[in-house]
């Protein structure tokens, strides 16, 4: 790309063809294509970074993020689909911003435990180059003069957690979440209160597909003949009840 074609795009309202034109280019390693695409998008980036206002972060913090999120938008649009590129390219501002937020809020670690667990982590590496193998938990102690406990808190404490909503399996349009495979014994570990608030909240319709899909283990489609709708929108309304409900959840803690 030419010195002239950059500053005409930088000068000039991008059409729809023509962001499609830079991101084909971008896509085959036109690093210049790229960075037009993202000074052309900056404004898009900055209106989804004003939903989350409200959060105590800083906004030049999460503008950076959103960036991120904008970079994976140009490099993953696949340019056979029939939409704008924003309207591919908000899901992933968002999906990104609040990825960065769910890890970073979702447990508070200090800091103190946070070095311990990098030093544990550079020993651990260090100890499988000599032995060969992977280290004890009490050659690690040993090796850092720490006992075995402080060595399991300060890994166990920065781990990320896994969310009840994540898809651990999808078959091809009827996924399974973590929260279905989690044993009726384990049932005490949920937060119950929190739980029956959200339930208490939804519609009967919402609490029919809820008692259904993981209280009765139906699929979707199975589902969706129950209530004369199609597997995609048994599909689309499952996944935002879950979500509000997920919202519900986390509200109440």
């Amino acid at each position: 790309m030419t010195h002239t074609d950059l500053q005409e795009y930088k000068n000039n309202r991008l059409t729809n063809e023509e962001v499609r034109h830079l991101l084909q280019k971008s896509q085959t390693g036109d690093m210049t294509a790229r960075d037009i695409l993202v000074e052309k998008n900056t404004r898009l980036v900055w209106s989804v970074v004003q939903r989350f206002a409200h959060r105590q972060y800083e906004l030049d913090d999460l503008f950076q993020i959103g960036c991120i999120g904008l970079i994976k938008a140009i490099d993953k649009f696949d340019l056979s689909y029939d939409v704008r590129f924003s309207t591919y390219a908000v899901p992933m501002i968002i999906g990104e911003i609040q990825r960065f937020i769910r890890d970073d809020g979702v447990i508070k670690v200090s800091r103190s435990l946070k070095e311990m667990a990098n030093k544990i982590r550079k020993e651990k590496e260090m100890l499988t180059k000599q032995l060969k193998r992977a280290p004890t938990v009490s050659e690690v102690a040993e090796a850092l003069n720490i006992t075995k406990e402080e060595v399991a808190q300060a890994e166990e404490a920065t781990k990320n957690p896994k969310s009840i909503y994540e898809t651990v399996y999808d078959g091809g349009g009827d996924p399974i979440y973590l929260m279905d495979q989690i044993a009726d014994e384990a049932g005490g570990e949920i937060d119950k209160i929190a739980l029956q608030y959200a339930m208490e909240k939804l519609n009967k319709r919402e609490k029919l597909i809820i008692y259904l899909r993981y209280f009765k283990d139906w699929t979707q489609s199975s589902v969706a003949k129950r209530l004369n709708v199609s597997q995609v929108q048994v599909s689309r309304l499952e996944k935002k009840i879950l979500q509000d409900m997920k919202k519900d959840m986390t509200e109440q803690k």
